[in-house]
């Protein structure tokens, strides 16, 4: 499947990415060639335990916990990531032994790590028999855990991985459906034993992060974060660009000897392109077009946005209005980073 169509599939069938593959290098993943139990670990040449609450420290100092598991291809990926956007440490596919010691080592951050989520699935395999006795632990130390199970029916999840064309992890040399009952079996339990189970069955990927923020994220509006992109039309628009804007409407500097061999950073350049007509004009109602756009991201539970600001060859006008709209955006409280494609290309 070619990068198109794995977004293409994952328009139309939401939400649900583990079942195309290995977790994205987003989260923190932990190998799973990691030993099972570490009994003590060495710092500043002393012996320390490795217990989930380090001698000493306060009960304030323990992190919150959440543990996201359920049935492969049911959004696990997705409810993970939501956790990242809302300030979460989030860690994929961590051998259930070793969630004490995450919790320990979330402890002795200083509370850098207040709230650490765990994606456990059935690719931990072996490991996945040691989670009823990691919660024991975790209970036996009072910290405070939450398990969510992501659930879907088999007509979804069939639906799903047939669409991404990838076997189901348990399913060996038998059928979808047959690796699906498996899982459903081995998570019988885990499921019982859940905080909060959620059937994403007819859900897309923004009611999938929907519920997710109606659990998790309080009263706190989402933040929005920008990448505001200048790049040339000449090279190709940008595949993920979420808004594309052009900038051939305003006279080219490149036709201006003196500023010809300069880009957009450059304040004469800069000056010239927002001395033509239209342009301080565009940026202003450009601005105040973003500012509504941004509110509906933040409804719909969207974090992240690209802006695309486009000109002949990314160098000079796209530089320049980029630089300008990034600077607006970021006096309004988004969190902005500029990148300049096709700069220093020609």
């Amino acid at each position: 499947m070619t990068e198109h169509e794995a977004q293409h599939t994952a328009q139309r069938d939401p939400a649900f990415s583990e079942s195309q593959g290995p977790p994205k290098e987003t989260h923190n993943e932990v190998g799973q060639d990691q030993p099972q139990e570490a009994e003590a670990v060495q710092e500043n040449g002393a012996e320390v335990s490795t217990d989930a609450t380090p001698a000493g420290a306060p009960e304030a100092a323990i992190p919150e916990l959440v543990i996201i598991s359920g049935m492969s291809g049911a959004g696990r990926s997705t409810a993970a990531k939501c956790l990242e956007d809302l300030g979460w440490f989030v860690v994929d596919n961590l051998p259930p032994a070793l969630i004490p010691t995450m919790v320990e080592l979330g402890a002795r951050s200083q509370g850098n790590v207040a709230r650490i989520a765990v994606v456990v699935d059935v690719r931990g395999r072996r490991f996945f028999d040691n989670l009823r006795e990691s919660l024991a632990d975790l209970d036996s130390r009072s910290v405070t855990r939450r398990i969510v199970f992501l659930e879907s029916s088999d007509d979804a999840l069939v639906r799903r991985f047939e669409s991404v064309r990838r076997p189901h992890p348990l399913q060996g040399d038998g059928r979808i459906v047959d690796g699906i009952a498996a899982e459903r079996e081995l998570l019988r339990e885990l499921r019982g034993d859940a905080d909060l189970v959620i059937d994403t069955s007819s859900l897309n990927v923004h009611e999938l992060r929907a519920k997710m923020d109606a659990q998790f994220a309080g009263e706190e509006e989402p933040e929005l974060r920008a990448t505001v992109m200048s790049f040339g039309f000449k090279y190709g628009l940008p595949v993920d660009a979420d808004l594309v804007a052009d900038m051939r409407f305003l006279p080219n500097p490149h036709w201006v000897p003196e500023l010809r061999p300069y880009t957009g950073l450059n304040e004469e350049v800069s000056a010239y392109v927002f001395n033509q007509p239209g342009a301080k004009e565009f940026l202003d109602r450009y601005a105040e077009l973003l500012r509504l756009i941004a509110t509906g991201y933040r409804r719909e539970g969207k974090r992240y946005v690209t802006i695309a600001i486009g000109c002949t060859g990314g160098k000079h006008r796209s530089v320049a209005v980029s630089e300008k709209l990034a600077a607006r955006l970021a006096a309004e409280g988004v969190e902005t980073v500029v990148v300049h494609r096709d700069m220093g290309r020609e």
